[in-house]
């Protein structure tokens, strides 16, 4: 059995430390995702941004011109992307949830998490898979980044092999793509990620 790893406090988290210095911070739109959207042609429709965090993600597909959701478990985390002045300037509805226990009444053309779901623990997934499904559109897409097992640290959030991913999803989801890429923030070098595109069953 695996055994289950040591995880912030996200609340406490965001109140003692700077959003800029956190490992995955980066002011521009994750490269990998934009990649997917430009070979994938999308310009427009509802998006959820999963574990916001700093908010940079949201507020970069929300001057793309998608509709955007943001939000996180930490009400702190929500509070300070949400009084950033880039974010002023555009219509994005923030949102604290949980994820495992949304309250969201929305369903999205495709969600982006870059983070949220590699912190849950293995007894959680299925409740997670259960959620992102109900919270997509039909044929609607999960945009995953996650940390790779080629990350050999044996704390903080969890490592995943590809088929990993194939088999935690299955049920719910097609797996697309899956790409062996790096984790762009202020760690460096970059940690090692997948990121994947899953779609929603039928």
């Amino acid at each position: 059995m695996q055994e289950l790893r040591t995880l912030p406090n996200w609340e406490k988290f965001y109140q003692e430390k700077q959003v800029e210095k956190m490992g995955w911070f980066s002011p521009e739109l994750d490269s990998d995702l934009q990649k997917a959207l430009i070979r994938l042609n999308w310009h427009a429709g509802t998006v959820l941004d999963l574990g916001t965090g700093p908010g940079t993600q949201a507020i970069a597909l929300a001057k793309l011109g998608f509709q955007v959701t943001a939000t996180d478990i930490s009400p702190t985390a929500i509070e300070k992307a949400k009084k950033s002045k880039k974010a002023q300037q555009l219509n994005i509805i923030w949102k604290q949830d949980d994820i495992l226990n949304h309250q969201l009444k929305t369903e999205f053309d495709w969600i982006f998490d870059r983070g949220c779901f590699h912190v849950f623990h293995p007894y959680q997934r299925e409740t997670y898979v259960q959620a992102i499904a109900t919270l997509l559109k039909p044929n609607g897409c999960l945009f995953l980044k996650c940390f790779s097992a080629k990350r050999t640290i044996n704390d903080g959030p969890y490592q995943f092999q590809p088929e990993e991913i194939a088999e935690i999803f299955r049920n719910k989801f097609r797996l697309i793509s899956l790409e062996e890429t790096v984790y762009q923030g202020t760690v460096e070098p970059f940690p090692p990620a997948l990121f994947c595109i899953l779609q929603k069953l039928d």
